[in-house]
């Protein structure tokens, strides 16, 4: 196995939403997946960019990926927010995960943020012992809040 671990290019936008579509699927969720692929692409690579990542390539074949953007804590100061971290299906067990989430933590070293962020299923329990190996601590106080903006 040759998988190499590079940042996103604007090229693999269109992957890159395959991905996400198949973790809405696992996540029991794909009508929920409502981006353009143009929205995406602008958000990414527009002249504001508003997120960053990674992906896991074998032959030319994205197979995995993470995805970040920056949040701000009045607490803590600029964190990294994981928003998504996939790896397909079919490429699951062979260290593509580790080998993106270890690049992950490496920039946000890099970036001299205090930490990283993110949401687990709390079903999801392949995700949720993944986590445990890096000794991520769970929060069950906090609940999770949105509206839809029309």
């Amino acid at each position: 196995m040759s998988i190499t671990i590079r940042r996103i290019i604007k090229e693999d936008c269109a992957r890159l939403l395959e991905l996400v579509h198949e973790l809405a699927v696992y996540e029991k969720a794909p009508q929920e997946v409502t981006v353009t692929l143009d929205h995406f692409i602008e958000s990414g690579f527009g002249e504001k960019p508003v997120w960053w990542g990674f992906a896991a390539e074998e032959d030319g074949i994205v197979l995995g990926f993470v995805l970040y953007y920056i949040r701000y804590s009045t607490w803590k100061g600029q964190r990294m927010y994981l928003e998504d971290f996939l790896v397909t299906e079919k490429a699951r067990g062979k260290g593509i995960g580790k080998l993106l989430f270890d690049r992950l933590i490496e920039e946000a070293k890099e970036k001299k943020f205090n930490g990283i962020v993110w949401q687990v299923l709390e079903w999801n329990e392949p995700a949720i012992n993944f986590y445990k190996k890096y000794n991520a601590s769970f929060d069950a106080e906090w609940i999770n809040c949105s509206i839809e903006i029309k």
